[in-house]
């Protein structure tokens, strides 16, 4: 059975992100780590080089450049035939990665945080991911914001990027569209499994949906696990986003979240 759904595998060349900060910096084990995830089953690599977490640091636009373009272009090199995405809110970034040979340009923002993203995929092919986030900023802050109804804020917010990319110039078929997850929504995590549990009910917005919730806060439980140990976690949310109509799932775990995500298409086909 073709799968419905797409693997995006997350390849961290930052210091400080959450899970991988400093595994994958040097550009021998970021070309090594894309090539794991290929084999895994990664469908589509996602090379990072600003972490956007509670906590993070700006990173000045030369900085994320030496970080990321040169990963993509060797990894390109390595894995021809590799779909390679880069996750930037800059338009400068996302410019160069896509002379660099990326298909997708994934922004936290929603073209909120740079006013010549739009232009610059409007100007290009590529997939062009649209996220939620309940902050202003690129950066996510720890806060329990409340909502009388999550799904509805959520999908109003996107309805409107949405909009604003399409008048923009950008094809209606290269948007996807990504609910957010964790501190993205809330500090509290009740919204982020309402948004799993309803999540169809983005489906009626007419663009395929990006999930990603691997080993995000929201999975720590009333242990409250470090993301080292949020595995399990991340592999049932992960498996309920396909179940419930999820199009990419975007994980640090590849192999067991593509095995996981598989029994969710048998079971919903």
């Amino acid at each position: 059975m073709p799968s419905a759904f797409q693997i995006v595998g997350i390849l961290n060349v930052t210091p400080d992100s959450y899970f991988d900060g400093g595994k994958f910096n040097a550009l021998e084990a970021a070309v090594r780590r894309a090539g794991e995830m290929l084999e895994e089953g990664a469908d589509i690599i996602e090379i990072g080089g600003e972490s956007t977490g509670p906590g993070s640091k700006n990173v000045v636009l030369e900085e994320e450049q030496a970080r990321t373009v040169g990963v993509i272009r060797a990894v390109r090199k390595a894995y021809p035939h590799a779909q390679v995405s880069i996750d930037t809110y800059k338009a400068a970034i996302a410019a160069e990665a896509i002379s660099a040979g990326v298909m997708m340009v994934n922004d936290v923002t929603a073209g909120r945080g740079d006013p010549k993203m739009l232009s610059v995929i409007e100007k290009s092919a590529v997939q062009y991911v649209l996220m939620y986030a309940k902050d202003n900023s690129p950066r996510t802050t720890v806060r329990e914001t409340q909502y009388d109804d999550v799904v509805a804020t959520v999908k109003k917010f996107l309805r409107e990027r949405k909009e604003a990319a399409v008048q923009a110039g950008i094809a209606e078929d290269h948007i996807i569209l990504d609910p957010g997850m964790g501190h993205f929504v809330s500090s509290d995590p009740k919204y982020s499994y309402e948004i799993l549990r309803r999540l169809s009910e983005f489906c009626d917005l007419g663009s395929p949906l990006l999930v990603s919730p691997s080993r995000k806060s929201f999975l720590a439980g009333s242990e409250n696990l470090p993301a080292g140990e949020r595995l399990p976690g991340t592999i049932a949310a992960s498996a309920i986003a396909v179940l419930n109509g999820a199009a990419y799932i975007r994980t640090h775990d590849v192999l067991p979240v593509r095995r996981a995500c598989e029994v969710a298409q048998r079971i919903g086909s």
